[in-house]
């Protein structure tokens, strides 16, 4: 399953090393690929440090918008929203520093 993944704005790239926008291809699992289980993966494979500011529980902290190919994945069925070939997840920091 490959996913552009990005975080363009907002400074969250800042905890991926920099880099605001990864293509990346999931691995091959018997259980359908989610919000849930991607938010899993971002936080073995990517997230480089201080994952309390992007991940809370199994979901992402409060104030971190995500898009699902331009639509509000709150619309799409939040975690539960099974992932596409080629969909794109898009994080943005609403966060920031005053």
């Amino acid at each position: 399953l490959a996913e552009p993944l990005c975080w363009p704005r907002g400074g969250a790239e800042l905890l991926f090393d920099g880099v605001k926008k990864h293509q990346v291809t999931l691995p091959g699992q018997e259980e359908p690929w989610d919000i849930r289980s991607l938010l899993v993966w971002i936080k073995k494979n990517l997230l480089k440090e201080r994952p309390e500011l992007f991940i809370q529980g199994d979901s992402v902290r409060p104030g971190i918008l995500v898009l699902v190919n331009n639509a509000d994945w709150e619309l799409l069925g939040e975690l539960d929203y099974q992932l596409q070939d080629q969909d794109s997840v898009l994080f943005i920091s609403t966060l920031h520093g005053g």
